[in-house]
């Protein structure tokens, strides 16, 4: 059942939509300023019976991009609930780096699951290619601060930074299917890598 929280965090008034799922969270902290992440994040969770937690800024005509650790707000209900109710999580970003306009990024402090993403990518999404290497990745782009929600899930969980041609297709934010079949399938393989662990 689809939940929803109005919730201010640095003086921005955010909407906050969680859909219960099972214990993988998919997860848009910036879904009006990054766009197609939070449709990505609905589509690849409703695929795989997956939790999913969508902030967007309804209304903003300009909406403002808070830094993913200072989204850990502790005065945010649903956000508590995601984490207390999944084990991994996977945190879809937009990123623009001009260098790199097909190059997903697959950061956060689990570096097994970012490996199994990017074999998912590799399989379905071959026309955009992932790294994994931390040392690769642009600084800003790496998602290992400790507050950052993406690492607070009891097995830490992925950043995913798509480029624009990876979440929007043709103008508008609707991901590319090949990004959504991706994602989906590194989902569900992740869901049973953690169920057969017991998380």
């Amino acid at each position: 059942m689809t939940r929803t929280e109005d919730v201010e965090i640095e003086g921005v008034p955010l909407l906050a939509t969680l859909v219960p799922g099972d214990g993988i969270g998919l997860l848009a902290l910036h879904g009006s300023n990054e766009g197609g992440t939070a449709e990505l994040a609905r589509i690849v969770a409703r695929r795989c019976g997956a939790t999913s937690l969508v902030f967007t800024q309804p209304g903003a005509r300009r909406p403002v991009h808070i830094p993913s650790p200072r989204m850990a707000a502790e005065h945010c209900s649903l956000l508590r609930e995601f984490l207390a109710g999944v084990s991994l999580t996977v945190s879809l970003h937009g990123h623009m780096r001009a260098g790199a306009p097909r190059t997903v990024y697959l950061g956060g402090g689990n570096r097994d699951a970012a490996r199994v993403l990017a074999g998912a990518l590799a399989a379905k999404a071959p026309s955009f290619p992932a790294v994994v290497d931390l040392a690769a990745i642009p600084a800003g782009l790496r998602g290992l601060h400790p507050r950052n929600p993406v690492n607070l899930a009891p097995l830490g969980g992925v950043q995913v930074e798509l480029p624009l041609l990876a979440r929007t297709s043709g103008g508008t934010d609707i991901p590319p299917e090949p990004v959504a079949d991706a994602l989906a399938a590194g989902v569900t393989q992740l869901h049973g890598a953690v169920r057969a662990a017991g998380g």
